[in-house]
């Protein structure tokens, strides 16, 4: 029996629940699709990070190259993901979806195929941009697809599942393409996914344009483009060169001045890019930071953990990949809990705060590792907790980021829900990493001359790291707690549907 939804505060009348989507065919098909294009674009994430040794050897270039692999994508991406969520309200999002798809596929061959370290690095920023189209295409495609509670429930039970776990998929992905075929792998397999996708689009997604198509807010794209570049860009800096690096906090301050230059025009914007009503809901906003808080912590988990199992357990990748699996099962069961009975009955204000406490047990666990623990009785159980703790936060909140809003501001709170998780994880791992760093030197430092150094060094840096991420997870849990509201979230007027807004709406040509 689908649970009543409580009224909006403030009076009147509970809105009507939208009609169950049956007119629209292949609906589960199309969320296979959407999915299969989310996990692209999440695993791209760390799927590389595996292959570096080797693609730096078969290229040549040095250390300081390494993490501009990664950076190029995350930059891209972040900064860029506001502008693609409106292009996708502009142009149609089974359109966006579909271009996302090709031109992802295409940085990813170029990317395969490069004989040098700038046609690699420039082929993981074409990745970045074009996944900035793609992502909020994917989601604003599952909002306006799945608009029946209790369907939507389970779309995005298995959609959080997939972002939430896409990272330590593609951890394991990554070891066995490069163990087993070349690290250039790791980016054709895009293609073989794309072109997946793109039949699929084709054949099952359907999508509505607005009759008055949204117009494009340049100056705001600007500000939040280079604002977001300047984020993810200024930790990046850190990261290698350290807190002390002018270039770090030039772009850090920048950020600041940009991102709030950006708030302030969008105020007063005759077409924001992202308008105010977007995130005036109490239950979005908080949504928007938990996804941000969560992001940060998983990256930091997969990296550090990594480090821990190939450098102190010695595991090759393709097993480094595996131990991960756990917590990928217990997120995806979790989800499916979460946003099918938790959220639905008890609200998501008992449900995330629950997931962020759970959360940050794990990473107290991990603090607990050393050099002699051992994977079943003292990684496993971490792992399975952060799967459990995750798997509350991350599909509930991508759920209600997106739920009860216009069908013409789709693509853009699609396009936030996306920027907090990829703006979240860089800074997460540009952040643990730097605090990582300098506790193993100070580590050093102190203890110079003792036994077994390096190896102590480290696993105080990873502590360190589990310990600054579980930080991130108790502001988490307060935000949640502060930000939600009581009660069981409600359903508005059923402007997600892609038949039915009030402007009217035509088919895409």
């Amino acid at each position: 029996m689908t649970p009543r939804h409580a009224a909006p505060r403030g009076g009147g009348r509970p809105q009507q629940q939208s009609a169950p989507e049956g007119n629209v065919p292949h609906r589960w098909w199309a969320l296979a699709v959407i999915g299969l294009a989310q996990l692209m674009v999440v695993l791209d994430a760390t799927i590389v990070n595996i292959a570096l040794p080797s693609a730096q050897r078969s290229l040549g270039f040095g250390n300081d190259g390494r993490q501009w692999v990664i950076t190029a994508y995350s930059l891209a991406f972040g900064s860029l993901l506001l502008l693609g969520g409106r292009l996708a309200d502009l142009f149609g999002r089974r359109r966006t979806f579909i271009v996302g798809l090709i031109g992802f596929a295409c940085a990813s061959a170029i990317g395969g195929t490069a004989h040098s370290f700038t046609m690699l690095i420039s082929a993981r920023a074409l990745q970045g941009m074009f996944g900035a189209v793609l992502a909020p295409s994917a989601l604003s495609l599952l909002t306006t697809t799945f608009t029946d509670p209790v369907e939507r429930a389970r779309a995005f039970g298995v959609f959080g599942a997939i972002a939430g776990s896409g990272g330590a998929i593609g951890l394991l992905l990554g070891g066995l393409l490069t163990e087993h075929l070349s690290w250039r792998w790791t980016l054709y397999v895009n293609d073989v996914i794309a072109v997946l996708a793109v039949v699929g689009a084709l054949a099952f997604l359907r999508s509505r344009a607005p009759a008055q198509r949204p117009r494009l807010d340049l100056p705001g794209a600007a500000l939040v483009g280079v604002g977001l570049f300047c984020v993810v860009y200024g930790f990046s800096n850190a990261e290698t060169h350290g807190w002390s690096n002018w270039m770090c906090w030039v772009f850090l301050i920048a950020a600041g001045v940009l991102l709030g230059a950006f708030g302030f025009w969008e105020r007063g914007a005759p077409h924001p890019l992202l308008p105010p009503r977007v995130v005036a809901d109490r239950n979005r906003t908080g949504s928007f930071l938990s996804v941000f808080i969560a992001g940060a912590g998983m990256f930091g988990v997969f990296l550090f953990l990594t480090y821990y199992l190939q450098t102190v357990m010695e595991y090759t990748p393709v097993r480094t990949g595996l131990a991960f699996l756990p917590m990928v099962g217990m997120l995806m069961a979790t989800a499916q809990l979460s946003t099918n009975i938790l959220v639905p009955y008890v609200g998501p204000k008992a449900t995330v705060p629950t997931g962020m406490g759970l959360a940050t047990g794990g990473m107290v666990l991990l603090t607990m590792l050393d050099a002699h623990s051992s994977y079943v009785p003292h990684v496993l159980a971490p792992l399975l907790v952060l799967g459990f703790g995750i798997g509350l936060v991350m599909p509930p909140a991508m759920s209600l980021a997106t739920l009860g809003v216009a069908a013409r501001d789709q693509g853009v709170a699609s396009a936030t829900v996306n920027t907090m998780q990829q703006v979240g994880g860089s800074i997460g791992t540009a952040f643990f990493n730097t605090m990582a760093t300098t506790s193993a030197s100070r580590f050093a430092k102190a203890h110079a001359g003792e036994p077994n150094l390096a190896v102590r060094a480290n696993l105080h840096s990873y502590q360190t790291a589990y310990t600054t991420a579980g930080c991130f997870f108790v502001a988490g849990f307060l935000v949640s707690v502060v930000l939600y509201r009581r009660g069981r979230p409600y359903e508005q007027t059923p402007t997600l549907g892609p038949e039915t807004e009030a402007g009217g709406q035509r088919a895409e040509s």
